[in-house]
Formats: C-alpha cells, sequence, structure tokens
C-alpha cells in the first residue's frame, strides 16, 4: 500500500468536518453506519473518527441514493466491488508468486 494510500485511510476526520463535506447529516451518517454501508473508527470516548476514503464512500452512498438506489442495493454494489478487489488482489498475489518462482530458477541457472 501506497504512503498516499495509507494517509487516506487514516481516521482523523471528526463528525462536524464530514457533515459539511457531504452535506449530509448526522442522522443520515449513523443511518449509513447502521447500515454498515461505512464503518468509521472510533476515538477516544467513542467519536466517530473518518477517513478521506470514508468521505468518498459516503459521497459514492449519497450518489446511489439520488439515483434511486436502496441502502440494500448500495451494499450489495459494494460488496460485488470489494469480491472484485479481492479476487483481483488474489490474481496478483499469484502472479507475484510465480514470478519470484521464475527469478529463483533464472538464479539457480546463473550460479550453479
Amino acid at each position: 500500500m501506497s504512503s498516499s494510500e495509507l494517509q487516506r485511510n487514516r481516521a482523523v476526520l471528526p463528525m462536524s468536518t464530514v457533515r459539511e463535506l457531504t452535506l449530509l447529516t448526522d442522522r443520515q451518517i449513523r443511518y449509513y453506519e447502521q447500515h454498515e454501508l461505512i464503518t468509521p473508527k472510533r476515538g477516544k470516548g467513542g467519536q466517530r473518527r473518518f477517513s478521506l476514503n470514508d468521505i468518498d464512500r459516503l459521497l459514492q452512498i449519497k450518489d446511489y441514493l439520488d439515483a434511486g438506489d436502496s441502502t440494500a442495493d448500495i451494499k450489495e454494489l459494494f460488496a460485488k466491488a470489494e469480491r472484485k478487489n479481492q479476487a483481483q488482489l488474489g490474481t496478483d498475489n499469484s502472479l507475484r508468486r510465480s514470478l519470484q518462482d521464475e527469478f529463483a530458477q533464472i538464479a539457480r541457472f546463473n550460479n550453479p
């Protein structure tokens, strides 16, 4: 994971900032959390802390709802995307292992 991706995953934004950035209400954000569309981290005292990726996801949710999708539809869309990402990650890891094996064989030929 790149350093910029790590920064995007840092949960540091409070609810008030998220409200301003997304134009969603506290109630809407809590509702999306209740329906497991988002999972913000919790800070000391239990306050929700959001990352930039959480903001992106909330904006996606808002767009899907504006387009007429239900929360169940959105949850399934996110689940499908996650399964696709996991499958791609598995393919990437398989390819990486295959390349490592090839490099090991080449090294054995070069150093008998």
